[in-house]
């Protein structure tokens, strides 16, 4: 059996999170953490709204925490978090908010305590940046979007 080491991130609850549960892990193999809203909100089809958490975090440097969407939410209801994943960086101190996009046709309410989001602690690598007069030739070549192939191109 592998054991997953824990990082210790600090979390301030801000006065409006005083009585909500910290984000929590659902079961003993998840991924990301369940975070809850601290507000009430109706969000219109087609809109978007900032869900406040009431939570402030220290990420450790080297890291992020990552917000991403509840497949429940975005299956049942088509609300998501439109800038999956969104990025929490180690050094902001302001209060953790989850974006939040309604694609229904029909008006989303988030209630207190409902769960909104996910949250996932992640390694970051900074890139240091390299300029060559040219970079090295692949098969792809300078191929984009579709290039590669698409639904068609998949076996029956």
């Amino acid at each position: 059996m592998h054991s997953v080491d824990s990082v210790a991130v600090r979390i301030h609850r801000l006065d409006h999170n005083r009585d909500l549960p910290l984000p929590a892990y659902a079961t003993a193999g998840a991924a990301g953490m369940d975070v809850v809203a601290a507000e009430d909100v109706t969000i219109a089809p087609g809109g978007r709204h900032a869900v406040a958490t009431g939570l402030a975090l220290a990420i450790p440097v080297g890291f992020e925490i990552q917000v991403r969407p509840r497949s429940g939410l975005a299956l049942k209801y088509g609300v998501t978090v439109p800038n999956t994943p969104g990025t929490i960086d180690s050094d902001y101190r302001g209060e953790l908010k989850v974006i939040l996009i309604n694609h229904c046709d029909a008006a989303f309410d988030v209630r207190r305590g409902d769960r909104v989001a996910q949250l996932v602690l992640a390694p970051v690598t900074q890139a240091a940046w390299v300029e060559v007069d040219e970079l090295d030739a692949t098969a792809r070549g300078e191929g984009g979007f579709g290039s590669t192939g698409g639904l068609s191109a998949l076996p029956g």
